[in-house]
């Protein structure tokens, strides 16, 4: 029979994963731009905290932070795999008749611009935790994010004509 601890433990995770599950999967989703990987590099983010959990450092900021930077580091990861697979796939293809919407769009960023743009817009993250998140200098998340909405601008735009 488990111990209570053990139950407690196994509780908290399960709520985590009900709290932090979706912001996770999203972000992901706008990494890979496939909505199964982003489930299984959603498991494999949550997997990875379980069997590390006595690595979290409240001390060095939230907990969702923390889960999305795993979660960065696997879809990096899962990219280096799948480079020459998904190099002609990742590109968007449309022609003039067809209405794009920003899902189009959007998807047609490169990974790293959709991942900063998504964090900054649609989680809300301030440019000192994207840096954190991400794992890059401030300048360059202000970089990156200008980039990103040129760029999807420029793509939207083109597309309207």
């Amino acid at each position: 029979m488990p111990d209570e601890e053990g139950l407690t433990e196994r509780a908290a995770f399960a709520r985590l994963y009900l709290e932090q599950g979706s912001p996770v999967r999203g972000f992901l989703r706008s990494w890979v731009g496939d909505s199964s990987t982003a489930d299984d590099l959603t498991q494999e983010t949550f997997l990875h905290l379980w069997r590390r959990r006595g690595a979290f450092d409240p001390a060095r900021g939230g907990v969702k932070a923390y889960l999305l930077g795993i979660a960065r580091k696997k879809a990096a990861d899962w990219w280096r795999r799948n480079r020459e697979h998904t190099a002609t796939g990742s590109e968007a293809c449309s022609s003039a008749t067809d209405d794009i919407t920003v899902r189009d769009a959007f998807n047609q960023l490169p990974p790293e611009m959709r991942a900063v743009l998504w964090l900054r817009e649609v989680e809300g993250y301030s440019y000192d935790e994207l840096a954190g998140i991400l794992k890059i200098p401030l300048g360059t998340v202000r970089s990156r994010l200008h980039a990103a909405r040129h760029q999807l601008r420029t793509i939207w735009m083109k597309e309207a004509r």
